[in-house]
């Protein structure tokens, strides 16, 4: 989805707020002036006197203030709400989603402290950095704990329509706090399709627009930043849990998560592994059958 970002003068705003009066559609972000819903695109007319064009047809639209489809456009150059999770792919452990607000003048700092998708980064550097990024970066974070996950899932989620209620609620709640982004990217986890078909169902929206882009932790700062104190957070719940119960959980889906599980289950039954794990991984089964042996 194309993303363009441009500063007219007020006089060109007004004549462009004139010639689409009829596509202008009620925000409820207080920085909005204007906001357009026109065929494949949405506009948004910032207090500041920014104009964001996202969507198919943006390059067309932003014609209208002379842009042209050779400019330059950096990705991030602009303040930018990026989102991840961690989590999800292990059995052990809650499913974490962070939402972080960064600006162009933080980029020197996010580099300088070795910023970067959380994937590269061992646990202990990210242990390391993740507590100056929470002090210095406005973000929003949520955890979904093991017993929490496995009271929704089926019930009212699935393990796709769960994260987007999550990533939906992180970005509205930062929105809450009063920053103003002119991009939000989600590092895609779904379709942007089956996003929008989820994100019906919750109760809290924003008239900011999204994209979903993979591998976005490695194209964007707020991304990279999220995955960062998501991953933090995702350990320390680890941590937690297994300090609780008395075992080191191990973080993935594979065997040595199996031996835990079982070991686990011996101990305090099922139960045990709902405080713990998500019970709808194949790995709940697996120490079933440990157990049997």
């Amino acid at each position: 989805m194309a993303s363009i970002t441009l500063t007219p003068s007020e006089e060109e705003i007004q004549n462009f707020v004139l010639h689409y009066q009829s596509s202008l559609s009620p925000s409820k972000n207080p920085y909005i002036r204007y906001f357009f819903k026109l065929p494949q695109v949405s506009i948004s007319i910032y207090t500041s006197g920014k104009v964001l064009f996202q969507g198919e047809s943006a390059e067309n639209y932003a014609s209208f203030f002379g842009y042209q489809t050779n400019q330059e456009i950096s990705g991030q150059d602009c303040p930018l709400i990026g989102t991840d999770e961690v989590g999800n792919g292990s059995y052990f452990g809650g499913l974490a989603v962070v939402a972080s607000f960064v600006k162009p003048d933080q980029h020197d700092f996010l580099r300088k402290l070795g910023v970067g998708d959380s994937k590269t980064l061992t646990d202990q550097k990210i242990r390391q950095i993740a507590p100056l990024l929470k002090e210095k970066i406005q973000h929003q974070a949520l955890l979904l704990s093991p017993s929490k996950y496995n009271e929704v899932i089926g019930e009212r989620y699935n393990a796709v329509s769960v994260k987007v209620a999550l990533h939906n609620q992180a970005i509205f709640l930062l929105l809450q706090k009063g920053v103003e982004p002119e991009k939000i990217v989600i590092d895609a986890f779904t379709s942007s399709q089956n996003y929008d078909k989820y994100l019906k169902n919750e109760a809290n929206h924003f008239s900011n627009p999204v994209t979903l882009e993979e591998k976005a932790e490695g194209k964007y700062l707020a991304v990279a930043v999220s995955s960062i104190i998501a991953r933090d957070l995702f350990l320390e719940n680890l941590e937690n849990l297994g300090r609780e119960l008395g075992y080191q959980l191990p973080s993935g889906a594979g065997a040595a998560s199996d031996k835990v599980a079982s070991q686990i289950l011996q101990a305090y039954g099922i139960e045990g592994l709902n405080f713990c794990a998500k019970l709808h991984f194949k790995n709940t089964e697996k120490a079933k059958k440990l157990l049997e042996r």
